[in-house]
């Protein structure tokens, strides 16, 4: 999808597309606007400390071969509607996410049996897988 912003008066042109992976932080200097320079600072006077090792991110649920039911935007399962191992129908509500105070029913895609992946008051990201259906 094409934008324009405006920053400062000048016009942008964007194009945005949707990514998976990590992102990176942009900076004005990526779109040529030209940069101050940096302040002189003066020498520390204590030494730096170690940087603190990087936290780890709980393990992601994995895919075992059925239908997916992935997460349309982050946020925290309210309530699971399905119980592991029921029978569902397609358009049967299998949970329901709380984004922005608002609660969205998530729905089976197809008919089947439900393996879920996440459980009641987990927060979840964008495309996360939720269940699946076999």
């Amino acid at each position: 999808m094409k934008y324009q912003v405006k920053v400062d008066g000048r016009v942008y042109e964007v194009e945005v597309e949707k990514v998976t992976g990590g992102s990176k932080s942009l900076t004005m200097a990526d779109f040529g606007a030209p940069q101050a320079a940096p302040a002189p600072q003066a020498a520390p006077q204590v030494a730096p400390q170690a940087a603190p090792a990087p936290a780890q991110e709980a393990p992601k649920a994995a895919s075992t071969g059925g239908e997916q039911v992935l997460s349309p935007m982050p946020g925290n399962i309210w309530k699971l509607v399905a119980t592991e191992g029921s029978q569902v129908q397609a358009g049967d509500v299998i949970l329901i996410l709380e984004a922005m105070k608002m609660e969205n029913e998530i729905v089976a895609p197809v008919a089947g049996t439900i393996s879920l992946k996440v459980t009641q008051g987990e927060t979840v990201d964008t495309d996360q897988l939720l269940a699946e259906i076999k």
